[in-house]
């Protein structure tokens, strides 16, 4: 990966990435760890943390990994209890962690739907929670990184999410301003489509249409995404709370990969006495 930072910007500095075991949370976790900060790893499935765990200590970084399901508040209280057992004290949180999947609206079950929005936006709550009252609002510091992602115009095929994503970006403007006054920095990464282990499971055409809608016509990096966070946990970016940051290769300004068909049933022509 390129270094774009100085070494030992986050020498001192101890991370918590949630969804720390694959994808963009992996990446990240390297990034962050090579300039300097000590991380925790939280995910689901202990399997890819135990990896990343390898690879993270096996390149000189101190880090603790522990499976952590966000959407249970026993999990997040016992994680963070662990960490700061551990390091002693939590100074960034990146809410990485989140899960969805691809269908129309009308064959999304409520079950489905719940899922979804107690994972992205519940589970980020928590988290977000739990780690701000042991530790950053007692500290008189901190910065959050939501990760989202690009729903500025709704997000059609992925209801469930999208309306997650939006309570999260919401969610960060009104803790931003509530706690500015305890020295902690909120901000949303929204990425667009990015190429990683998870867009995986979606249907190529899916993933085409995706591509066809953005204007630098690719699908972006986990390493691109990584880097823009990286400036949001620093305290270069000291000066910046409440705002989303999309990184989706200008797919907010232009169209959209959701296809609509020209046969739109019409409402009758109103009666006109």
């Amino acid at each position: 990966m390129e270094q774009i930072f100085r070494a030992g910007l986050f020498d001192g500095e101890v991370v918590i990435i949630t969804g720390g075991g694959t994808g963009i949370g992996r990446v990240l976790a390297h990034e962050l760890g090579g300039l300097g900060a000590k991380i925790a790893i939280a995910g689901r499935r202990p399997e890819p943390l135990e990896d990343t765990k390898a690879a993270l200590e096996a390149a000189g970084i101190e880090v603790l990994a522990r499976p952590c399901d966000i959407r249970k508040t026993e999990d997040v209280q016992a994680f963070v209890a662990a960490v700061l057992e551990r390091f002693g004290k939590i100074t960034v949180l990146v809410n990485n962690a989140g899960g969805q999947f691809p269908s129309p609206a009308e064959h999304v079950a409520p079950k489905g739907f719940e899922a979804v929005v107690r994972n992205n936006l519940l589970g980020t709550w928590t988290m977000t929670h739990a780690v701000a009252t042991a530790a950053m609002i007692p500290a008189k510091r901190g910065r959050i990184v939501n990760i989202t992602a690009q729903v500025e115009r709704g997000f059609p095929g992925m209801v469930h999410t999208g309306a997650a994503r939006a309570g999260v970006q919401n969610l960060t403007k009104t803790l931003a301003v509530e706690w500015a006054c305890h020295g902690i920095r909120v901000n949303c990464v929204a990425p667009g489509v990015i190429k990683t282990s998870g867009t995986a499971q979606y249907p190529e055409e899916f993933l085409e249409a995706a591509r066809q809608a953005i204007p630098l016509k690719r699908l972006g990096g986990e390493e691109e995404v990584s880097h823009l966070i990286v400036y949001l946990c620093s305290r270069i970016a000291d000066y910046v709370t409440g705002q989303t940051f999309l990184i989706d290769g200008g797919q907010s300004l232009w169209s959209s990969a959701w296809q609509i068909p020209d046969d739109v049933p019409q409402s009758p022509p109103y009666p006109v006495d």
